[in-house]
């Protein structure tokens, strides 16, 4: 537990030193959009082109991967038919609502829940290649068509697919795939301005909460409240079905549900902070499911980890 323990002290120390940038008006308001910005634009396609350039891309066909991804789905289900009967959201707040519910922070939580509970760092691979070649294209070709384009969903996919975090994740899939090697001129800016993506983010969202508290009344309280619970609590549940029902054998089932378990990704925070849909909603879930994934992960790791 010592590992994640670290992950959770690392996070939450960065978000501390953001609130603490908004508290002595280093940063005020809206300028923390510039910090967004860089890491959507800059920052975060150079992070995603490392990583993946250097993956396994065989593993996005592993039945872990395929269980985990397969709860992800379902959860996200569940979010928008309770968006549809119990509250009312628009189609931004519901995608994002429902990516929240399983989209899973598969990097700086979840590799030393990897290194550390599961022995292998190999392990969250997987999820990271699917939520960012599969996954994170729909949300965003979603979140472009709420901008007002009116020639459909296929010309938001296309700008969607421009966008610079997938064209660096794609193009580090394919560097992985053809087995080419970069340079390391080529290679040591990126891993620099990849390096900034992660703070940057968590800056920002830590001067996001200055000002105004988490679960606020009128904040979608009960969105926030929904996607949290169906992260930290019925994608675990529904990874463990789901293993057990497939006949993964214990270890993997253990690893299934324990990444399951992790809390939402502050990409998605990134992602309703750069197109300005339900950012405090977002920060509110990601802010909950942070804290409360910990006793989660360690209640798995306790009942299968042996």
């Amino acid at each position: 537990m010592l590992g994640v323990l670290q992950g959770f002290a690392l996070i939450l120390g960065v978000i501390g030193a953001g609130y603490l940038t908004a508290l002595f008006r280093v940063v005020e308001g809206d300028q923390r959009r510039v910090l967004n910005n860089v890491a959507f634009y800059v920052a975060t396609p150079a992070l995603l082109f490392t990583v993946l350039s250097q993956s396994d891309p065989s593993v996005m066909l592993s039945p872990v991967i395929l269980v985990t991804s397969a709860a992800a789905i379902i959860v996200a289900a569940v979010f928008v038919t309770a968006s549809r009967l119990w509250f009312k959201r628009d189609l931004a707040s519901t995608t994002l609502g429902a990516t929240c519910s399983g989209y899973v922070n598969s990097n700086n939580l979840g590799l030393p829940v990897a290194v550390y509970i599961l022995g292998d760092a190999a392990y969250v691979a997987p999820l990271l290649l699917v939520q960012l070649v599969v996954f994170a294209p729909a949300v965003l070709a979603i979140l472009e068509s709420t901008r007002g384009n009116q020639r459909g969903f296929l010309v938001a996919l296309g700008r969607a697919i421009s966008n610079p975090i997938i064209i660096g994740s794609i193009a580090g899939l394919v560097v992985a795939l053809l087995g080419w090697s970069i340079p390391q001129l080529i290679m040591a800016p990126l891993d620099m301005l990849g390096a900034a993506a992660i703070p940057m983010v968590l800056l920002s969202f830590g001067i996001s909460l200055r000002g105004q508290r988490a679960l606020q009344p009128g904040t979608g309280r009960a969105a926030v409240f929904a996607a949290s619970g169906l992260k930290v609590l019925l994608m675990p549940l529904v990874a463990w079905l789901l293993a057990t029902a497939f006949g993964l054998d214990p270890h993997e089932v253990f690893v299934a549900t324990t990444i399951a378990a992790l809390p939402t990704a502050q990409n998605v925070y990134n992602y309703a902070a750069t197109y300005r849909r339900a950012e405090t909603a977002t920060r509110d879930t990601v802010f909950l499911t942070t804290f409360a994934s910990l006793p989660v992960i360690a209640l798995v790791a306790w009942l299968l980890g042996s």
